[in-house]
């Protein structure tokens, strides 16, 4: 009876939500979607505003895409050293 206790106590401690992942890296995760957000909006701004030097929207986007790359390049890091669980 103890045995089938015990197993049910653990049962109980289990946390049946929502999954924690570490703090730092859900703040590194949205601090780098805040930042792509951002360099699309500059160059929206570019493109709106910005009609004597097309570079800057082309230098934005290119941000862009590198912080996507970079977001993609985290993730799969933090899936590979067991921060993100593979089921969620």
């Amino acid at each position: 009876m103890p045995a089938a206790q015990a197993a049910a106590l653990s049962a109980i401690a289990q946390p049946c939500g929502r999954k924690e992942y570490p703090a730092l890296m859900r703040y590194v995760v949205i601090a780098m979607l805040v930042l792509i957000l951002a360099s699309l909006a500059s160059a929206l701004f570019f493109l709106v505003k910005g009609r004597d030097d097309p570079k800057r929207m082309a230098q934005a986007l290119t941000v862009r895409i590198a912080l996507s790359v970079g977001l993609f390049v985290v993730l799969m890091a933090g899936y590979y050293f067991g921060l993100i669980p593979g089921r969620l």
